[in-house]
């Protein structure tokens, strides 16, 4: 027969907030978790299956608890002690770190390094976190080999920085080839302990493009959406640009090195509209553009988990997106480190600018 143990309300309470609690070990939500199943009357044994221990383990904590109360529910292993630091060994840790393993694999881990080294895997994991070392992340870079780099970042950076007095700023770029997915299953909306779902499979109804240019000063965005990526598109754009501002006002525009950005349909526009300035930020210096940070919003907002039934679902719902924003639109904060920072082709170092 099984003897039921007793708890008053006052450790019951307790017990089952300790349960609850995020912050506490796992071992003492453990020990409360026990305890609440024998006050509950299920059998020492019972309990031990269910929370996969042995059955000794249940007996020593309810013979604590009859003993000590809730006092008596802590571990009496100290564990082992650290070991003390030893300057050389760290050193052949980050030494070997640096080299990386012999196996064939890309990158070490503790446990891999620990057996190397014949020495214990958290001394290797505490060598590596004192050092500020994490082999297993990875971060990709692209490094621009533009001749006029600095002369080119400095001229967008200033734009930035200090605008012309009387004078607009304005990003624009594309983000093209924007597909109107269509999921062939239903979406299973959001719920206690479940995430959304989407299916699998999916029906692509077609892509466009998205023409964006993002005013630096107020961080408003004008949007267009167009089938096709041309100059004729993108000169299109500049001229829409150019009708939401008063006529003399100088405009300032900072493009990338697109070839729809340099044709002769486009000198002919800048030919035409003298109060338009372009600016062409580095090759391989996307970063440079703020409306790349505005496009990156956009596609974790709208685009990333969208259902679209056909392109113009797409264009409409990306376009109520942009006029909800710019209700609340905010500039971006830019700041900059000194340029002898940057990546090169021919450098090791491991500083951006951005």
């Amino acid at each position: 027969m099984t003897i039921k143990l007793k708890l008053n309300t006052a450790d019951k309470a307790e017990l089952r907030a300790k349960l609850r609690c995020r912050s506490l070990p796992a071992e003492d939500v453990r020990r409360a978790d026990i305890i609440l199943r024998l006050a509950e009357g299920e059998a020492q044994r019972s309990v031990a299956r269910q929370m996969r221990c042995s059955i000794n383990t249940v007996r020593l904590w309810r013979e604590r608890f009859e003993v000590e109360g809730l006092s008596g529910l802590y571990g009496r292993h100290q564990g082992r002690q650290v070991e003390a630091d030893s300057p050389a060994l760290e050193a052949r840790i980050l030494d070997y770190t640096r080299r990386g393993p012999k196996d064939g694999s890309t990158h070490w881990s503790t446990r891999r390094m620990a057996e190397e080294l014949g020495i214990s895997h958290m001394r290797v994991a505490r060598t590596w976190a004192k050092a500020g070392l994490q082999p297993h992340r990875l971060r990709r870079y692209l490094a621009s080999d533009d001749p006029d780099f600095h002369k080119k970042a400095a001229d967008v950076i200033g734009l930035y920085l200090k605008p012309p007095t009387n004078a607009v700023v304005f990003c624009v770029d594309e983000k093209t080839a924007i597909q109107a997915l269509d999921r062939l299953d239903p979406v299973l909306p959001l719920s206690a302990g479940r995430a959304e779902r989407h299916g699998f499979e999916y029906f692509r109804h077609g892509t466009l493009s998205l023409y964006a240019a993002l005013n630096t000063q107020t961080g408003e965005v004008l949007g267009k959406t167009a089938s096709r990526h041309t100059s004729a598109e993108f000169v299109a754009f500049l001229t829409e640009l150019v009708s939401g501002q008063p006529k003399k006002r100088e405009i300032h525009v900072i493009v990338d090195n697109l070839s729809a950005h340099k044709t002769q349909r486009v000198q002919l526009f800048l030919h035409e509209h003298s109060q338009v300035k372009l600016h062409f930020i580095p090759t391989y210096s996307s970063w440079l553009n703020q409306v790349e940070l505005w496009f990156s919003k956009i596609e974790r907002d709208v685009i990333a988990r969208g259902v679209f039934s056909s392109v113009k679902d797409l264009s409409r719902k990306i376009m109520y997106y942009i006029r909800h924003y710019n209700r609340q639109a905010k500039p971006v904060k830019w700041t900059y480190k000194n340029t002898r920072n940057r990546i090169r082709p021919e450098s090791d170092s491991n500083v951006t600018v951005h």
